[in-house]
């Protein structure tokens, strides 16, 4: 059996939960809702809080959604989540991507959105995911690319950031610019209909910069992140509290700007 090698740099600290609470099908998985239809079966790869995985189960319901993710405990989240809304059609549970515990062919839609960029093997979690996605059915992916990631004004200290960032990932067995390279990843796993396409999330209301600058800066000092950024030698706390500062001096900028990028990619099966 695949066993995954990669570790998950962020964790579930609730800096980290106030990201992924934000996502939507709407923000965060544009490109697959014209492929969703009422009645299908979805299997939502990485699913964390569960917030895309309930707009999705609304989206094909009757038809079932089953979301996904290697941490039991933010599973319970995302099925609290479901029942606020009343979902009935939704089930959540644990499974690693590189080896998922279902048949062939049990799901027409199968989505991983952030995932394959923490994963060991990202070929290998997308052979899985063509492995338990029926014929005429479609895979899709979203991953963000931190090279590509643009900011302005240029405050001392985001850039290394984005160094910092990718020495934790990579060190962890990910691959933080995995959005450029899900097009890649797709053909060796054995597709060949392939639609890329690429998305960007902006932030720069006051809003929304107090927001990204506030959960990063946090996310740097008391996360998962911050542990493993220490305990593998990457940066020394004081370090991390400089970087912090870096985030919150750029969130109270009335000029910042700040652009994610995603690379996304539909595999017909």
């Amino acid at each position: 059996m695949p066993k995954e090698t990669a570790v998950y740099t962020h964790g579930h600290h609730e800096s980290v939960l106030r990201s992924h609470q934000w996502r939507t099908a709407a923000n965060s998985a544009a490109y697959l809702i014209g492929e969703l239809r009422p009645g299908q079966t979805v299997l939502d790869v990485g699913c964390g809080p569960g917030t895309i995985t309930a707009d999705l189960a609304a989206l094909v319901a009757p038809g079932r959604v089953t979301g996904v993710d290697a941490s039991g405990e933010v599973l319970e989240q995302a099925a609290s989540a479901a029942s606020e809304r009343g979902l009935e059609n939704v089930e959540f549970t644990t499974a690693d991507v590189h080896s998922l515990d279902f048949p062939d062919d049990s799901f027409d839609v199968v989505h991983a959105h952030q995932v394959l960029q923490h994963v060991g093997d990202p070929v290998q979690a997308l052979r899985e995911m063509r492995r338990v996605c029926r014929p005429g059915g479609v895979v899709a992916a979203r991953d963000s690319d931190y090279a590509a990631m643009a900011w302005y004004p240029e405050v001392p200290g985001m850039r290394e950031w984005l160094e910092l960032y990718h020495r934790v990932a990579r060190g962890n067995g990910g691959e933080p610019d995995a959005g450029r390279r899900l097009l890649s990843w797709a053909r060796q796993a054995g597709f060949t209909d392939i639609t890329p396409t690429a998305a960007s999330w902006c932030f720069a209301t006051p809003e929304n910069r107090a927001w990204w600058s506030g959960l990063w800066a946090d996310r740097t000092t008391a996360s998962v992140y911050a542990k493993l950024a220490v305990e593998g030698g990457h940066a020394e706390e004081g370090q991390l509290t400089t970087i912090a500062d870096a985030w919150r001096t750029w969130g109270e900028d009335p000029d910042g700007w700040f652009m994610v990028p995603h690379g996304e990619v539909l595999c017909r099966v």
